[in-house]
């Protein structure tokens, strides 16, 4: 891989506000990673727009795993695998949860804190918009 190809990379990685990149030529596997600051409190924005009141924001304890991407939503690395996660399934920091592929792009999302999954609030080959919440986990 030569230079530009990697500033590429890297410009795409900025210019979407992702913060990892995988990328598989060959036999090569390269995958390019950034921290993304954090700036004022943590928590989720409220929804707004025509159907605000229709996302529920529940106060049992329960969190969402959000999309931090605008892309197509998978929930397994190819077609015929077994999902990366399960109702059920308890999940670790750094775990792959699902796919979001934005401009062919394959991002692993991974989970950011312990817990089992509660339920999925996605489908394979989704359109997701970046916010929108994927999974619901109970803390672990």
């Amino acid at each position: 891989m030569d230079i530009e190809r990697l500033k590429e990379l890297i410009a795409l990685l900025k210019a979407e506000d992702l913060t990892e990149i995988t990328l598989a030529e060959g036999d090569l596997r390269l995958t390019i990673r950034r921290e993304r600051a954090i700036v004022g409190s943590v928590g989720v924005p409220a929804p707004d727009g025509p159907n605000a009141a229709s996302v529920p924001v529940p106060d049992d304890g329960t969190f969402t795993l959000d999309a931090p991407l605008v892309g197509t939503f998978y929930r397994r690395p190819e077609p015929n695998d077994d999902a990366f996660v399960s109702i059920g399934d308890t999940v670790q920091v750094g775990d792959v949860i699902c796919i979001i592929e934005a401009m062919k792009v394959m991002n692993e999302i991974k989970a950011e804190r312990p817990g089992k999954v509660l339920g999925m609030l996605a489908e394979d080959g989704d359109p997701v918009e970046y916010g929108q919440a994927l999974f619901r986990f109970e803390p672990a």
